[in-house]
């Protein structure tokens, strides 16, 4: 079962998805996906828009407690 990334509420039914769309990042792809945005929006190196993107990651329900 997938769960919202913002609120954490499981998805189960294409009705769940925004758009009916099933195809959500795992917290692996959403990591790499907002550190490569942060490297180029804000000019931070690889290592450190990673652990940006972890931490911004870790306040979201979906993803409280990893690292």
């Amino acid at each position: 079962m997938k769960t919202c990334i913002a609120c954490g509420m499981p998805m189960t039914k294409p009705e769940d998805f925004p758009l009916r769309d099933e195809s959500m990042q795992s917290y692996k792809e959403k990591a790499a996906s907002m550190a490569a945005f942060l490297v180029g929006t804000q000019g931070l190196d690889e290592g450190a828009a990673l652990a940006q993107a972890k931490a911004m990651m870790a306040s979201l329900p979906a993803w409280a407690g990893r690292k």
